[in-house]
């Protein structure tokens, strides 16, 4: 692909249609539409949850690729990031009261969802949208054909540490008053600079450029580090969907892609996850992928979408 090609994801394809939508306590959340652009009925419905500090503008070139192959495409903002309002003064933070709040939205989202979208129903979530993914199958917030999880935040790196320490760490932060502070300053880790952000998010300038392109279009959807709120709710999240029989009780078919030098989300306990889900099927790459793999250099994104193509043929078969 050249540049010229790829500048193309620096504005709404034209086949999409963006929108707006209201949780059940009436905040107003941002949506993104495909229709199918292949003729006849729609092959499917899929619904694209972004990452923490996400946009969907980020994921323009995946989407439309399901899209070319038939399918119904959605994605959303979550509360508090991307164009979908802020949670704290500074706009800056990453910020949520409880996950159990995006968990809501989720729901009503589905249930708006799918009494227009044209079954199979499939939902992929990327990092905290997998995470937010795997606690819907959990809670039966959602109840997708199939389920795809790319780099999910079913565990995160603690630089060595037990998760016990870091959570307790996040907690006496908040007792101290710290609580809607940024967990840190910049990038997208403790300790790493601003010019180390591609190299843990993806190894292809063009895609990441893309983002940062977006900042400067729509300056409203850039978001920070996450608050030491966010944190603490998501390591007691992370912990509660580990408690024996919980990540066993999806009967859903999921595929995880994960990739051994993910610096973000801990890919250990990934791979332990994705062993024991009833019908969980994993794709681990070992070298020369970063945690955004559907955002990574072609060799990488285009084996993860054949590799969700396929999955998709054998469990969310046209209907």
């Amino acid at each position: 692909m050249t540049n010229s090609d790829h500048d193309k994801w620096r504005h709404i394809p034209v086949a999409a249609k963006e929108s707006r939508w209201h949780a059940a306590d009436g905040w107003e959340l941002r949506r993104i539409d495909w229709k199918p652009k292949t003729s006849g009925k729609p092959r499917g419905s899929i619904l694209f949850l972004p990452g923490r500090g996400d946009h969907y503008e980020k994921y323009l070139e995946t989407l439309d690729h399901w899209a070319d192959l038939g399918w119904q495409v959605t994605s959303i903002d979550w509360r508090g990031q991307g164009d979908s309002g802020r949670l704290l003064a500074d706009r800056h933070v990453g910020h949520i009261d409880d996950f159990s709040t995006w968990i809501a939205d989720l729901r009503h989202f589905n249930e708006l969802w799918q009494k227009d979208a044209p079954r199979p129903h499939v939902v992929i979530g990327h990092s905290m949208g997998g995470h937010l993914t795997m606690r819907g199958l959990i809670e039966k917030a959602i109840q997708p054909d199939a389920a795809v999880l790319s780099a999910p935040m079913l565990g995160i790196q603690t630089g060595g540490m037990p998760l016990a320490f870091s959570h307790g760490l996040a907690r006496f932060m908040e007792k101290i008053g710290r609580g809607e502070k940024p967990a840190w300053k910049v990038s997208e880790k403790p300790l790493s600079g601003t010019k180390m952000r591609q190299k843990l998010l993806t190894n292809d300038p063009r895609r990441y450029v893309d983002e940062l392109s977006w900042w400067e279009i729509r300056p409203e959807v850039k978001l920070g580090p996450p608050s030491w709120h966010w944190m603490e709710r998501a390591i007691s999240s992370i912990r509660e969907m580990h408690k024996e029989g919980k990540i066993e009780s999806v009967d859903v078919p999921v595929l995880v892609l994960a990739t051994k030098l993910d610096q973000l989300v801990n890919t250990r306990q990934v791979v332990r996850d994705a062993n024991h889900m009833p019908r969980g099927e994993l794709v681990l790459f070992r070298k020369k992928a970063a945690h955004e793999l559907l955002r990574e250099a072609d060799s990488v994104r285009d084996k993860c979408l054949c590799e969700i193509d396929d999955f998709l043929a054998r469990h969310a078969p046209a209907q």
